[in-house]
């Protein structure tokens, strides 16, 4: 499989269009050290692909969030990323995890996407989850925001040698409404015989082509989707200015330096008390 790459692609007679995402370099960099519970790294794996898929779906400039929140043991899970599918992502858990559902995990909550172009003006879309899986829930957010028929497939494998995640997605062209309905029953029906195996391990030509040879798929230029933290000893700088010089020279008194720790990436940035002083003078 090509590595970290997002799909788009067209049918030639059908009013359908589809996107195939496979990332595995992006996925392990982001769950590497964290020691998330195997469902916590499935299901970050889930919205990692989620994400990818809404940035093009959307068709925007700018950056995106999209982030669960709810009452069980995972507090919440969010992916950041951009249109140029630079992504991080992180969990954040409040309880032991038994099981692996989005109930499971999230308990009641809702799915939060926040989209912040580079022009014009900031959105925000709430969807309660209603369902037991992410890809579920994301099917009624297309409903409820774009009334468009839209499916999606998932798929995910953690080793103690890779991860790797996939995803699948159709939706309807809104052009000619009966046309196209029967033309998203056809290609579902088709899409509905993928296995995770293909998707996790053959490269992209090879999926469209063995789901969808009589229906002549057209891809565009893929993506490359690529992990960016985008943290910076600059920008921990600019947060320790809000800190003030008093409280940190008494933190690098008691414990020899100050200690910032990026949630994402888990780079530490370190300060002692000559590297405080020269922030303030």
């Amino acid at each position: 499989m090509q590595q970290d790459l997002l799909h788009r692609y067209i049918f030639d007679q059908l009013d359908v269009r589809g996107e195939l995402v496979q990332i595995e370099n992006t996925y392990q960099e982001m769950i590497a050290n964290h020691n998330y519970p195997a469902p916590v790294q499935t299901l970050l794996g889930e919205l990692l692909v989620a994400t990818c898929l809404l940035t093009a779906t959307l068709k925007f400039e700018g950056e995106i969030a999209v982030q669960l929140q709810g009452d069980g043991p995972v507090k919440y899970a969010v992916i950041n990323g951009d249109d140029k599918q630079n992504m991080r992502g992180i969990a954040r858990l409040q309880g032991e995890v038994t099981g692996s559902s989005i109930k499971d995990l999230i308990g009641n909550g809702y799915m939060v996407i926040t989209i912040t172009p580079t022009k014009g003006e900031r959105y925000q879309g709430i969807v309660p989850l209603e369902h037991d899986s992410l890809d579920k829930c994301l099917e009624n957010y297309f409903e409820q925001s774009e009334q468009l028929k839209t499916r999606l497939w998932f798929a995910t494998e953690v080793t103690a040698d890779t991860a790797k995640a996939a995803g699948l997605f159709l939706q309807v062209l809104p052009v000619n409404k009966d046309k196209s309905v029967e033309d998203f029953t056809h290609l579902e029906a088709i899409s509905n015989t993928i296995k995770d195996e293909e998707l996790l391990g053959l490269d992209a030509n090879t999926v469209l082509t063995r789901l969808y040879h009589e229906d002549n798929p057209q891809l565009f230029e893929p993506q490359s989707i690529s992990f960016r933290c985008g943290c910076s000893r600059d920008k921990t700088i600019a947060a320790l200015v809000n800190v003030g010089q008093d409280e940190l020279l008494a933190d690098v008194q008691a414990n020899g330096e100050v200690k910032i720790s990026c949630h994402y990436c888990l780079k530490d940035y370190i300060f002692n008390e000559q590297d405080i002083k020269a922030i303030f003078n």
